[in-house]
């Protein structure tokens, strides 16, 4: 966005310090990102009248426009432009003139004849982005002077603004001026005023048919009108913003729109069909011919602006027809300024790949209400040129779809929170009154906020407390760094999942991380229920079934293994599990399975413990309840208080034959996630004896009832803290033990911390072990 410092200056008295007015809209949020020095007179180039063109019968891009400077005398200058004619005044840049780009004209021959110089565009001269032909200057225009002396031109500052879209108000001067004047605390000059009939009414009438699309509509007519040039200073700061003089008329409505942020448009009122508007929805296939002569099919979601005759008159919001445009007769207009709804302008312009400096704004958001000030302008300016125009009144047609204001509470406390910064009710309403918000603070410290119709960013909370810092200045709020940015590390989980993989390595038992999808068949092949989640479309044919435990992929590796003459393999695997449940998605959880070809149901509790030692973790060994798929007589669940958290124990007969798998196969599995949330205790530091130890064994016949995990609690109770170490090194039915019996053998091992152990020491405890056992109807094996 283009602000011209001249033009800031009648808005808001902020002086000629160009460095501190751009720092100060800068560190509003409004980046400046150059600033601009335009208008100066380019040394070198003059007028000239243009005599007559020819064209050359070898060069179809260019050709040979013949000039006169003043002096009589003939020149012939190569132009690719063909938009003058014969007649017209054009600026003619003489050889050995150095232009603002930095190019040096010189009688450079093109097709072997020089050329005397170069006929110039206003982007050329530096007087806007106009590049599309060479500029024409007023048919009165004083040949061979100074093009700056017959234009009156003086130097422009402007500042060239980064403006983006959550700043719809500052795409026009007043906005800017508005944060400048609240800035530095100077009064704001903003266009003000209604439109005032100063002669017989005449209107031009109004149909909103879509009015949720365009809920405002205005229109004003205005006779005694004059068309012809506009003031030196008004076409300085048009062609300073971008702009180029076209005639006073269409001059003062981009003025109007480039200071304001209101687009408008004025229509010659004897060429209106109808006399009148209609807006509505363009029909399907239905054709306009724009101002810039492209032919374009519009379909039904486009919104017109029509004529009284319902003839489309204008793409709304974008662009006018081609046959709109004011003409040299015209006496009368009628300016017409609405407000569209901003969704629909932007969806039109995606459709029609058209944008211009009014859909930019309408898309974004302009104000619905300042529509009045903005026509007064176009009235106050337009009677300069022509002090005797005479003001119809205005008609003001409206839908029940115009926005209303918006109110926002905004809390203190939530402020400082987002800021970092303490602010009061009181220092929050000094920073945002200023820019028009409205402010009340309630008996319970919060502000009621009404937003300003210029403002339709401003939705919520935060957008107001985007104000504050804006206001306050982003630099002085200071820098704090969010704990999220901290460096990273692993959490608790993550840590003793990795302990967990640590301890199994380090027991011997390799990671396997099986294929995680089953076929048909086998969750029942290992002994397993065989209901589970199916997917409908898995990545490979077959494999479609969501796995319930990880017990048939570590299965299927050790039979991989065995048919290739690899025994004992030792395996774990950590992944996750989907059993079915009533709820739409299954109970997924994570789970742990370590598979031992080899082994028994012994060498599975050596793992368990080994790992509930290093972990903190704690089960109770519940051998009436046998998992599935597992020996009815060698295996367990493993309980925390009411919930099993695993099993352990050997693969069953039937399930190792269904594999082919000929060992016996231990198998060990837990909750890994429920376990992995209990944080353990930590682990108490215990001296080590540099006593010797005892060892001495004992067997027991113990009932079938008797789980073999009361009898090690009973032993581990006897013998007390003496005992530091006890192993189940033998479990035998046979003859010699009663029917419904089993021997079990444990070897003990006792050492203190403070004494050699003597022979009593031994006999005491072994005393106290069979002592605790009797009580379980176990007795010593002869």
């Amino acid at each position: 966005m283009r602000i011209v410092h001249s033009w800031l200056n009648d808005l808001v008295p902020v002086g000629d310090d160009i460095d501190a007015i751009a720092d100060a809209i800068t560190h509003l949020g409004l980046a400046v990102e150059d600033v601009h020095h335009v208008g100066a007179t380019v040394a070198g180039v003059v007028t000239a009248r243009v005599v007559r063109t020819e064209p050359h019968p070898d060069a179809a891009k260019v050709h040979r426009v013949f000039v006169d400077a003043g002096d009589g005398v003939e020149r012939h200058v190569w132009c690719g432009a063909f938009n003058m004619r014969t007649g017209d005044v054009v600026p003619l840049a003489t050889p050995g003139t150095v232009m603002p780009d930095g190019r040096a004209i010189e009688p450079k021959p093109i097709l072997s004849i020089p050329s005397e110089g170069m006929l110039c565009s206003a982007r050329e001269l530096g007087l806007g982005d106009d590049h599309s032909g060479i500029l024409i200057l007023p048919a009165d225009t004083p040949l061979g002077v100074p093009y700056g002396d017959a234009l009156g031109l003086g130097e422009e500052v402007v500042y060239d603004l980064d403006v983006l879209r959550n700043r719809p108000d500052a795409y026009g001067h007043v906005g800017v001026a508005r944060d400048l004047a609240a800035h530095f605390g100077l009064p704001l000059h903003a266009p003000a005023g209604t439109v005032v009939a100063d002669g017989p009414t005449r209107s031009a009438p109004i149909e909103l048919v879509d009015g949720d699309r365009c809920p405002r509509f205005t229109s004003v007519v205005i006779s005694n009108i004059s068309v012809g040039p506009s003031p030196e200073w008004m076409a300085r700061r048009l062609a300073a913003a971008g702009m180029r003089s076209i005639n006073n008329v269409v001059d003062v409505s981009n003025y109007v729109m480039l200071e304001t942020n209101q687009p408008n448009h004025a229509y010659d009122l004897d060429t209106l069909g109808g006399g009148g508007f209609r807006v509505r929805l363009a029909r399907e296939g239905e054709i306009i011919v724009t101002l810039d002569e492209v032919e374009r099919v519009l379909t039904a979601e486009e919104l017109l602006i029509c004529d009284g005759d319902d003839q489309p008159i204008g793409l709304a919001a974008i662009m006018g027809g081609l046959h709109t445009e004011i003409s040299e007769r015209t006496t009368t207009i009628v300016v017409e300024a609405a407000w569209f709804e901003p969704m629909g302008v932007l969806r039109s312009v995606a459709r029609m790949g058209l944008r211009s400096e009014a859909s930019a704004r309408f898309e974004r958001g302009v104000d619905p209400y300042g529509i009045d000030a903005s026509q007064a302008r176009f009235i106050e300016l337009l009677r300069l040129t022509c002090p005797g125009l005479v003001v119809h009144g205005m008609v003001d047609e409206r839908s029940e779809h115009l926005p209303t204001a918006t109110t926002i509470t905004v809390r203190p406390a939530r402020v400082g929170a987002l800021l970092g910064t303490e602010f009061d009710a009181a220092s929050i309403v000094s920073f945002v009154e200023p820019l028009g918000f409205a402010c009340r603070i309630d008996s319970d410290g919060a502000i009621a906020v009404t937003v300003p119709s210029w403002r339709p960013d401003c939705t919520l909370e935060v957008d107001i407390i985007e104000e504050v810092a804006r206001r306050y200045g982003y630099g002085a709020l200071g820098k704090t760094v969010p704990r999220s940015t901290q460096p990273g590390g692993l959490s608790g989980v993550q840590h003793r999942r990795r302990k967990v993989r640590d301890v199994l390595l380090g027991l011997g038992i390799s990671e396997a991380m099986p294929h995680p999808f089953l076929t048909a068949g086998d969750l029942e092949r290992a002994g397993l229920p065989g209901q589970a989640v199916r997917l409908l479309n898995p990545l490979t044919v077959g494999d479609d079934v969501l796995r319930t435990s990880l017990r048939p992929g570590l299965l299927k590796a050790v039979e991989f293994n065995e048919s290739r003459r690899s025994t004992g393999v030792r395996l774990f695997e950590v992944g996750h599990v989907y059993p079915p449940s009533d709820d739409v998605l299954p109970a997924e959880y994570e789970a742990l399975v370590v598979v031992l070809a080899g082994a028994d149901a012994t060498e599975a509790m050596r793992v368990w413990r080994e790992l509930a030692s290093a972990m903190g973790w704690g089960a109770r060994v519940d051998q009436g309840t046998v998992p599935a798929g597992l020996h009815p007589t060698r295996s367990a669940t493993l309980s925390a208080g009411k919930d099993v958290v695993g099993a352990v124990g050997e693969v069953h007969p039937d399930v190792a034959d269904a594999y082919g798998i000929s060992e016996r196969v231990a198998v060990l599995e837990v909750h890994l996630g429920r376990l992995l949330l209990a944080e353990p205790k930590p682990a108490q530091w215990k001296a080590t004896s540099r006593f010797p130890s005892a060892d001495f064994d004992l067997a027991f016949v113990v009932p079938d009832s008797v789980t073999a995990e009361k009898v090690e609690k009973a032993v581990r109770q006897g013998a007390g803290s003496m005992l530091v170490d006890i192993v189940l090194f033998d479990v035998y039915r046979g003859q010699g033990v009663p029917e419904g019996s089993r021997s079990l053998a444990y070897r003990l091992r006792l050492q203190a911390g403070d004494r050699t152990l003597t022979d009593a020491d031994v006999a005491q405890a072994r005393e106290k072990v069979v002592a605790a056992t009797t009580k379980l109807g176990a007795g010593l094996r002869a």
